[in-house]
């Protein structure tokens, strides 16, 4: 594939543990709201969307519910049933099938939920009492939906903890059952484990609460849990300095976030994934700033780095030459590209996403997005 100087790097190949990347394109995690039915298990249409974006060099899985408690939108999968395993399996298949790779990123929301989704009706969980701040989607859950405002989450008790890292190992081993190729920790975002290490929501006095080695050391556990199940180079972590639903932050996001990056090094993970500070989940955060804490923590981290908000494909390249990071990936590019390396090597054109159809729905708006190839074909009829 002969491609333009500017946007090189991002075909070279990339070693990633005992995996090689054939480009640096990485398919971010992106929430699609489609496993309508009860089980919230995948369908064949699920598996040809994402057969459809197999060029990546790696595809992140939409975030995936370890538990039933750990859902917070309406119509996610989740990853802790037989049945769901099942599911995922058309998605893995038709995924290796068509060349790709996929990890599949193991989610827990924490308060970002609603009693609606939780086990017997009850409250959300958190690292704290905490109410965040706007709007659960709840869909048609409840009846005057699909907006519910967020209700008050407890803490967990210290003696739960055990049994919620017992869920992230299940949710590990089921995800190996299903053919993922590995597992990315969802600690981003504001987040349950966000939740534990953020300072506005995180008031424990307890062993996980309080200084900033008891805020990490929830994010540590659950990582070195997941390594007793499956090789630490098939594990990645997502961490976000910035933003989130719920309108939760840091105090000192320098110095926590760099040192939750040091904090997984020297484990063999697979990566690292940073989200910097995009229109999407930080409105108002400073993107100079974003940036310099992103790259403060690809130093902290002795692994493969990758980076994903808002880049231009050209942006992108950019990072990897300068050794900023060693993959991009992109969300909606990718959501509306299925071809994405394709578009990129020619320099587009690029569909445009229809934000109507992000969440929820069937088919339009989500595997009917025309490749370059039929653009080309349409653009010439």
């Amino acid at each position: 594939m002969s491609v333009d100087e500017s946007i090189a790097p991002l075909f070279r190949e990339l070693k990633m543990g005992d995996l090689t990347l054939p480009n640096r394109i990485v398919m971010a995690p992106l929430t699609r709201a489609r496993s309508t039915n009860p089980g919230h298990s995948q369908t064949p249409l699920h598996a040809l969307y994402y057969a459809q974006r197999a060029g990546a060099g790696l595809i992140v899985s939409e975030a995936t519910q370890i538990s039933q408690e750990g859902q917070g939108y309406a119509w996610t999968p989740g990853i802790f049933t037989d049945e769901q395993v099942e599911s995922w399996k058309l998605v893995t298949e038709a995924v290796h099938n068509a060349g790709g790779r996929i990890f599949c990123q193991l989610w827990h929301v924490g308060a970002i939920s609603h009693p609606v989704f939780q086990p017997d009706g009850g409250q959300p969980v958190s690292s704290s009492e905490w109410t965040p701040e706007g709007q659960a989607f709840v869909g048609d859950y409840i009846e005057g939906g699909p907006m519910a405002p967020h209700q008050e989450a407890r803490a967990l008790k210290l003696e739960e903890i055990p049994r919620l890292i017992e869920d992230y190992r299940h949710a590990a081993r089921c995800a190996k059952r299903a053919g993922f190729d590995g597992v990315e920790l969802h600690a981003a975002n504001g987040y349950l484990i966000d939740q534990f290490l953020r300072t506005s929501v995180n008031k424990r006095d307890d062993a996980y609460g309080g200084s900033l080695e008891n805020r990490l050391r929830l994010l540590v556990e659950i990582t070195d849990a997941l390594r007793e199940e499956l090789p630490s180079e098939r594990i990645g972590v997502r961490l976000s300095p910035m933003g989130g639903p719920g309108k939760s932050f840091d105090d000192d996001p320098e110095r926590t976030y760099v040192a939750a990056a040091e904090a997984i090094s020297g484990k063999g993970l697979a990566y690292l994934h940073v989200v910097r500070p995009n229109g999407h989940t930080s409105k108002g955060a400073d993107r100079d700033l974003g940036d310099a804490l992103a790259k403060d923590m690809r130093k902290a981290f002795d692994g493969v780095f990758i980076v994903n908000g808002e880049f231009e494909p050209e942006e992108g390249a950019r990072w990897v030459a300068d050794g900023d990071a060693d993959a991009i990936a992109f969300g909606r590019l990718y959501l509306a590209n299925p071809d994405l390396p394709e578009r990129i090597a020619a320099g587009g054109p690029y569909n445009e996403a229809n934000g109507k159809t992000f969440y929820g729905g069937a088919a339009e708006g989500y595997v009917d997005y025309p490749s370059l190839k039929k653009t080309e074909t349409a653009l010439s009829a």
